[in-house]
Order: structure tokens, then C-alpha cells, then sequence
């Protein structure tokens, strides 16, 4: 897939920029479908926060609020329950997979648990636009400190990418920098740490960070 990675979403024109390369037209002519299900793993989310989001308005105006030429909701939770024949044209038929932030180890035990992992490796035209653990869950661990729900047996996520991401630089008391350092000393991988105006574009393996704020890369 096409990933675009980000803290905070499509928060400014370099940004943008970047998503509108990937998906190589008009986000107002591309179909998205909203992946709300990381949220409901993390003890700061909730009905409201999930439905602001998959709302797709000015409540969610850096990642489904974007103004996609629609948008769907995908709920993983509920994919095993209806089977593929019924789930997989609609993803197949979306330009842009939009995955919301939450916690990522619920949100990558879900992605396996629905069959959506085994489809990724085909989607090679789609674009996955991540925020928070939308985006964290593509790397192969996400660290202790950000392992919220309490059934996770360890913080591994998928290894789409052999990065981790620490998001929220500066965003929140515990998301400095000095933060930053340990986490990345502690999980000993290559690692990025971004604040909401920075993301990371993903193509056929190359890494490229976009930015009109702060981010850092270790390892």
C-alpha cells in the first residue's frame, strides 16, 4: 500500500501535498472509507470521540472532514461476523483507507482478527492515511508507554514498516522530546517522533518525512 503517517492528520499544505501525490487525484473525486476501531481499545475514547470522527465534518477536519467524494465507516469488530464476500469489494472499491488513532495494539489485533491484513499485501493503489495509532500500528513494536488495552499480550503491531512512531511530539505533558529519547532507548529500533504537523509518506519502501514542524529521527 501507499501509507501516509501521520500524529495528527492532513493538518497542513505540505501535507496535503504529499496525500494528493499518492492518491494521484483530487481528494474531492476519492472514495474513503473511516476506520474508527483503534478507539475503542484506548480508555480516552468513546461513542463522542468515534463519532466525531467517522461524522466526516468540520469535527474531524484533518482527516475525514477533508471533503472525500464520500465516505464509508469499516468496523473491523464487525467484519468476522459477515464474511469476506461481503467486505472485501468495499474495500477494494475505496481509494483511501482513513484509520483513526486510539490504541494501536487493539487496532492491529483487529486488523488480523478481521482478514484485512491478509488484503493489504493487494491493495497496491490504495492509500492508508493513519493518525496516532492509525499510523503507529504499521510498525513492528509501539513501546510499553503506549499500550493501553489491557488484553494486549506485548506492544507488537503489524511490520508493514521497520520504523516505530512516537506521535503527539509536544502535544501532551508526556510527549516531550526527553520522552521521545527514552522510549526510542527502550525499544532499540529505528524510530521517528512527530508533532501534528509532520507526517511520514511511505512508497514501494521509501521513506520520506514531511514537515512544517518538529520531528526527529533515532537508531
Amino acid at each position: 500500500m501507499k501509507l501516509l503517517l501521520t500524529s495528527g492528520g492532513v493538518t497542513n499544505p505540505s501535507i496535503r501535498s504529499a496525500l494528493l501525490d499518492l492518491l494521484g487525484k483530487p481528494v474531492e473525486q476519492c472514495h474513503a472509507l473511516a476506520i474508527p476501531t483503534a478507539q475503542w481499545g484506548h480508555p480516552a475514547c468513546g461513542p463522542e470521540s468515534a463519532q466525531r470522527f467517522v461524522g466526516a465534518g468540520t469535527s474531524s477536519p484533518h482527516l475525514s472532514g477533508l471533503g472525500w467524494a464520500s465516505v464509508g465507516v469499516l468496523e473491523l469488530t464487525a467484519l468476522p461476523s459477515i464474511g469476506q464476500e461481503r467486505w472485501i469489494p468495499w474495500v477494494h472499491d475505496a481509494d483511501v483507507l482513513l484509520v483513526d488513532g486510539g490504541d494501536a495494539s487493539y487496532l492491529a489485533y483487529w486488523i488480523r482478527e478481521s482478514g484485512l491484513e491478509g488484503l493489504l499485501p493487494s491493495l497496491t493503489e490504495t492509500v492508508w492515511v493513519g493518525v496516532s495509532a492509525g499510523s503507529m500500528v504499521m510498525a513492528p513494536r509501539i513501546g510499553k508507554d503506549f499500550v493501553h488495552w489491557p488484553a494486549a499480550p506485548d506492544d507488537r503491531t503489524l511490520g508493514v514498516v521497520d520504523f516505530a512512531i512516537f506521535p503527539h511530539l509536544f502535544a501532551f505533558p508526556t510527549n516531550t522530546m526527553t520522552d521521545a529519547e527514552r522510549w526510542a532507548e527502550e525499544l532499540g529500533t529505528p524510530a521517528y517522533a512527530l508533532d501534528e504537523q509532520t507526517a511520514i509518506s511511505v512508497i514501494d519502501g521509501t521513506v520520506e518525512v514531511i514537515s512544517e514542524g518538529t520531528w526527529r529521527r533515532f537508531g
